[in-house]
């Protein structure tokens, strides 16, 4: 208590000190009293309202305690009467004993009520079979009504035995039997009475009569067809997927029957028209029957189609509710069976395996683009009778064998012939680099592959075809083209002429022009085709192939990019033969971008060798020039002799002829912009030669240097006349501004404007580089420097040199 009384003093003492820190806190004491007490009576308040539902609380706690209390004792009581009864029901000595019988006893009646559930479906299923069968003779749509009930029963019970763990799998088995056959009997009865109909009609002959009451007559049989198969293409309007097969409508079952008939008796047998090596007479006469009835059928049946399905789900499926759809739907299983009949036979025959698969595909193209036709699949697209034919029939790797034997047969027969490699100067515009015939032929026959495997609608099996063979072909080409410019290489190096020594006639093919001209073949060949994949690449056909590619790459439910598989290749193999952008959004790509780059690093390749090749014959052709000693005793012109008028000189007949000869064919057969930047560099390392080898070796008289003059602009000239005007300039500005410096006279000649004299240019450009600059701005020289400038007017015997 004392301890107690301690703390409690402690708090106060505290309380006070906080409050009552200044003389002048002794004036809110009053204040304070106050607030204190109204605290007090607050916390009282508190306490009194806590009490009173801690009392409250007791109290509801006790009543709840008794009411379960005597719940408990009346369950037991309730429990023991129970127990009771049940052992004089069971006539047990014991409750257990008592439930176990019970439970039997239970178990017992359930069974009781599921056999007689049983049997009374058995008896409705039979008293629906026995009225249908009753009156589908006399009264057709009588019978509709029971069927109808019955095959909604069979397909209740289909729907529910998944839910029911299986069970009784003998009594739906019979129910489905029992519709079915029920099924067979009608569908024969009034399939019988439909073609009577078309006996009256005339049908399908030419002249086909539909009229009054006939007209009628037909009608009610499409109807009463139409509703008998009303529970299969609901059970197709129910499923999710698109449809599997196509379902064949029952009116038009029946009335292409004899068509399937008139099919059978042409092409089959020892019939002239039934011939191996003529897919085509079949397929005709296939499209013929389209072209033949389908107004028919739009005029009479469309209507009826659109009445009895508009208000379905099958309203958006085209073989149900357009006529031509399901005409073709309806055609199709005779030209099915035919062209699976026609393939065992003609499978070990290459050119006409190649040819029916062909003409299917054409047949499926026309089917797909000109009649509309999607096989009731909507956007997903009927796959075709040669989808049918490749994939489900796997004759795919069949075709594909003989596609590609033929591919590889014909691009050897391409380029073994020496003269392939000829440059065609006609197929390609004028200012285009010209190809090699292999080149061209080779592309045509890629372009024909593409064809061939365009209309496919696998994937995987378009990029079989991309990859293994006209990549491949790709590959094979550019390795020919690769091994002439080795062979070139070996031909022309020193070292490999004196190791392994080489024959007359193959050092003549890599020599002078016809070197040249083999470098342009490899060139021009690498050119057109790395451009070609350019083309195909921006080809809607292989943009749809890329995007496909990455989706399948970039897609995470098909697991870690290298365990992605496109057909039998994984996706690391794809990307090595097509592109590093294959599964990297990020980064754009193409079909093309290996086997382009690799055509374009043989392209670029070959333009140095044909620039070093050129650039090395040209300075050897001018070593003659270089020895010419005679710049600084040339005699001076006459008076009346123009600088232009001069004859150039002898030392450079050789140069010019080769400049003449090979910018004449360079500029047939090269584009402008190669064939400026190889004369671009030929230009320069003539020019590094005339500088080095004559303009800063030799001295000149002013003759000398207007002689010199003219043998440049002579180079400028030729260059100017094959390349076009102005690139000779460009190519050796360098060293015509040094003869413009060389030129110089020695005095003015006074008339018209002043001009520049030797004597004023030398003095001002030797005494500062800044008066140097002002000297060459008034010469209009821009390439030269002041100490090149210097070093130029040295070489005149006037001044010393």
């Amino acid at each position: 208590m004392a301890v107690a009384l301690s703390l409690q003093d402690t708090r106060v003492e505290d309380y006070l000190n906080d409050k009552l820190q200044t003389n002048a806190d002794l004036e809110s004491l009053d204040g304070l009293l106050r607030d204190v007490q109204h605290q007090q009576s607050l916390l009282k308040e508190q306490l009194s309202e806590a009490q009173e539902t801690v009392v409250k609380s007791t109290e509801a706690f006790e009543t709840h305690t008794a009411t379960v209390l005597q719940k408990a004792r009346a369950f037991k009581k309730q429990q023991a009467d129970v127990d009771r009864r049940l052992l004089i029901v069971t006539r047990s000595e014991t409750s257990d004993d008592a439930v176990q019988k019970f439970d039997e006893d239970v178990k017992d009646l359930q069974r009781l009520e599921v056999a007689r559930s049983y049997i009374e479906l058995l008896a409705e299923v039979e008293q629906l079979s026995t009225e249908a069968r009753r009156n589908f003779k006399t009264s057709p749509q009588a019978a509709l009504e029971p069927y109808l009930g019955l095959q909604k029963l069979a397909i209740a019970l289909k729907e529910a035995q998944p839910a029911a763990e299986d069970a009784a799998p003998h009594l739906v088995d019979h129910v489905d039997q029992t519709a079915q056959g029920l099924w067979k009997q009608m569908k024969d009865a009034f399939g019988g009475d439909f073609e009577k109909t078309l006996t009256k009609m005339k049908w399908p002959g030419k002249d086909i009569t539909l009229a009054g009451a006939l007209e009628e007559e037909w009608i009610e049989g499409v109807k009463r067809l139409l509703e008998l198969q009303e529970p299969e293409l609901k059970a197709q309007s129910d499923q999710v997927e698109p449809l599997r097969e196509p379902v064949v409508l029952l009116p038009l079952e029946v009335m292409t029957k004899p068509l399937d008939l008139r099919f059978q008796y042409h092409f089959s047998g020892d019939r002239p028209t039934n011939k191996l090596d003529k897919p085509e007479y079949f397929l005709s006469h296939f499209m013929g029957l389209l072209d033949t009835y389908d107004d028919f059928f739009a005029i009479h049946l469309q209507p009826i189609l659109v009445d009895q399905f508009r208000k379905s789900n099958l309203a958006m499926t085209s073989i149900f509710i357009d006529s031509t759809s399901a005409l073709i739907t309806a055609l199709l299983p005779m030209l099915r069976r035919k062209v699976f009949d026609v393939m065992p036979h003609i499978a070990k025959q290459s050119q006409l395996l190649s040819h029916t698969i062909h003409e299917l595909m054409n047949l499926d193209i026309s089917l797909r683009e000109e009649w509309g036709y999607d096989g009731g699949r909507g956007v997903e697209g009927w796959g075709g009778l040669t989808w049918e034919v490749l994939v489900k029939k796997n004759w795919f790797g069949r075709w594909f064998e003989v596609e590609k034997n033929f591919a590889l047969s014909r691009y050897h027969s391409i380029t073994e012939p020496a003269t392939s490699f000829e440059i065609d100067y006609d197929s390609v515009e004028p200012a285009a680099t010209k190809p090699t015939n292999a080149a061209i032929r080779v592309n045509d026959l890629l372009e024909t592959i593409t064809d061939r495997y365009r209309p496919l609608p696998s994937f995987s099996q378009k990029m079989k075809f991309l990859i293994l063979i006209q990549l491949e072909i790709f590959d094979s080409f550019h390795s020919v083209l690769a091994n002439s410019l080795e062979s070139y290489l070996s031909l022309t190096s020193p070292i490999a002429r004196t190791v392994h020594g080489t024959k007359t006639q193959s050092v003549a093919d890599v020599e002078g022009l016809s070197g040249i001209e083999r470098l342009v073949r490899v060139y021009g060949s690498a050119e057109y085709l790395e451009k070609k994949m350019r083309d195909w690449s921006d080809d809607v056909f292989f943009l749809e192939l890329w995007e496909e590619l990455q989706e399948r790459a970039n897609d995470p439910e098909r697991g870690d990019r290298g365990m992605v598989t496109v057909g039998d290749m994984s996706v690391e193999h794809v990307a090595d033969k097509t592109s590093s952008a294959v599964g990297n959004e990020a980064e754009q790509g193409a079909l093309f971008d290996e086997c382009a780059g690799s055509y374009r690093r043989l392209r670029i390749r070959t333009e140095g060798v044909l620039t070093d090749s050129f650039v090395q014959q040209v300075r050897e052709s001018l070593r003659p020039y270089g020895k010419v000693n005679a710049w600084s005793t040339l005699s001076s012109p006459s008076a009346n002799q123009e600088t232009t008028n001069l004859a150039i000189s002898s030392a450079l007949d050789a140069p010019f002829r080769l400049l003449n000869s090979y910018l004449e064919f360079l500029s047939h057969a090269l584009a402008q912009a190669p064939l400026r930047r190889i004369v671009r560099q030929v230009l320069l390392s003539m020019q590094a030669f005339l500088w080095d080898q004559v303009l800063m070796r030799y001295s000149f008289s002013v003759s000398g240097a207007e002689q010199f003059a003219r043998d440049v602009r002579g180079v400028r000239e030729v260059v100017d006349a094959w390349v076009g005007r102005g690139q000779g300039e460009m190519g050796m500005r360098r060293v015509a501004e040094g003869c413009v410096l060389l030129g110089l006279r020695v005095k003015s000649n006074g008339e018209g404007e002043a001009e520049l004299s030797l004597g004023d240019a030398e003095e001002r450009l030797f005494r500062s580089n800044e008066d140097g600059r002002e000297v060459l701005e008034e010469l209009g020289l821009e390439t030269l420097s002041e100490s090149e400038a210097r070093g130029v007017l040295e070489r005149r015997v006037d001044l010393g040199g």
